[in-house]
């Protein structure tokens, strides 16, 4: 997916967001829903997304790509040619200048690679089932403190039965002027949502309110996203798995950082004094 992500960000103007990046590569390669659905080891990621994340890193690594701390990312020059790279000789030279590197620091391959699988997924992993064995109504609460942490307010947890699975209500503020009412759905599990799940859902927003939010751990289908924002219907956005615990480390929910000093010297500071 290394030449693909490049030729994506290309299409896409030369920078994009990962959402961006990953539904551009999938239309290219015409990855099939069978494929898209199936999971990364015990993540809320996709084995695609996973590819995707990787692919980024080597390109990134090799001096292709950058990203910003808003998460777009995009391409260092807008006159790559694809037909002067090889995707094969890009992970050559990554992996190279990362053996370099561990050996000048003293660090095996093995405890870098251990390092980078920590960073990048381990968290990802753990909070993903941390998240999986709460209970229904544990989730739920979590849901009302994420939207309320957001910027939501008045959020209540309903969770009645035969609600036609709305589970609370909030109110969206903007800017502190504008306000509207959001219905939102919790899915705690580890499957993919589809896209009947989002018509039921609009179903049990009629009437009730203009914009609705369907919360999973999971994963949604293709066509549950084209079904959230069907013209002429009113949109649902939705929050997978990967965003939720993205969303929960912004947050410093349930997530601690610590930051680790970094001392380096400036050994041209002292020749030049």
């Amino acid at each position: 997916m290394i030449l693909t992500t490049i030729q994506a960000l290309q299409i896409l103007g030369g920078s994009g967001t990962t959402e961006e990046i990953y539904e551009k590569v999938v239309q290219l390669l015409n990855v099939p829903d069978k494929v898209l659905e199936i999971l990364h080891g015990s993540t809320s990621q996709s084995e695609v997304e996973y590819r995707l994340a990787w692919s980024r890193t080597y390109l990134k690594k090799y001096g292709l790509l950058q990203n910003s701390a808003r998460g777009v990312w995009s391409l260092v020059s807008t006159s790559i040619n694809l037909n002067d790279l090889d995707a094969k000789e890009i992970v050559r030279a990554v992996r190279d200048a990362d053996k370099n590197k561990s050996a000048s620091s003293g660090s095996s391959d093995e405890t870098i690679a251990a390092i980078e699988t920590l960073e990048g997924l381990a968290w990802h992993q753990q909070l993903h089932k941390t998240l999986l064995s709460l209970d229904p109504f544990a989730f739920e609460r979590l849901a009302q403190r994420l939207l309320r942490e957001s910027g939501f307010i008045q959020v209540q947890v309903t969770g009645k039965s035969g609600d036609g699975g709305i589970d609370g209500v909030g109110i969206a503020r903007i800017n502190g002027f504008l306000s509207f009412h959001v219905l939102f759905q919790c899915k705690r599990y580890q499957g993919s949502v589809t896209a009947g799940q989002i018509r039921d859902f609009r179903g049990a927003m009629q009437g009730r309110t203009d914009k609705g939010l369907f919360i999973t751990t999971g994963t949604f289908t293709r066509d549950a996203i084209k079904e959230a924002t069907r013209d002429g219907a009113p949109p649902i956005d939705l929050i997978d798995g990967e965003q939720l615990v993205e969303r929960l480390k912004e947050l410093g929910l349930g997530v601690k950082i610590t930051m680790i000093e970094s001392v380096e010297v400036d050994v041209g500071w002292f020749e030049k004094i």
